[in-house]
């Protein structure tokens, strides 16, 4: 499993992990699309921005390794902001290929790619 060196392990000031630590014994979890539905907390709202403007800062456009990310966090962007960067695609593996889809993104969290912005 690789780990992302300098990414942040959670949003500060609160226990919404971003990175996992080593390697589930039983296997990666599967990443799923979780469906966010309007009436989310904004404590859930924050970390999901915080996660995107994590990756956005880290991977930019670039394709990605999912390796220590979290997936339950990835969970909540992927199939929307965050897709699979390879055919075929396996949802259950840490070196699976990801990138960030700039333009859903940027609609869904407009103020994570302003200039200056910070979680």
């Amino acid at each position: 499993m690789e780990k992302h060196r300098g990414f942040p392990g959670r949003l500060p000031g609160t226990d919404f992990q971003f990175t996992i630590r080593r390697a589930a014994k039983e296997g990666p979890t599967k990443l799923i699309a979780r469906e966010r539905f309007a009436d989310r907390r904004p404590a859930d709202r924050r970390a999901d921005e915080g996660f995107m403007w994590a990756l956005k800062e880290h991977f930019g456009e670039e394709p990605f390794v999912r390796g220590n990310l979290d997936a339950g966090r990835l969970s909540w962007l992927f199939g929307r902001e965050v897709v699979p960067a390879e055919d075929p695609f396996d949802p259950a593996d840490y070196d699976s290929l990801l990138r960030i889809d700039m333009r859903r993104a940027q609609a869904s969290f407009p103020q994570v790619f302003e200039p200056g912005w910070t979680p």
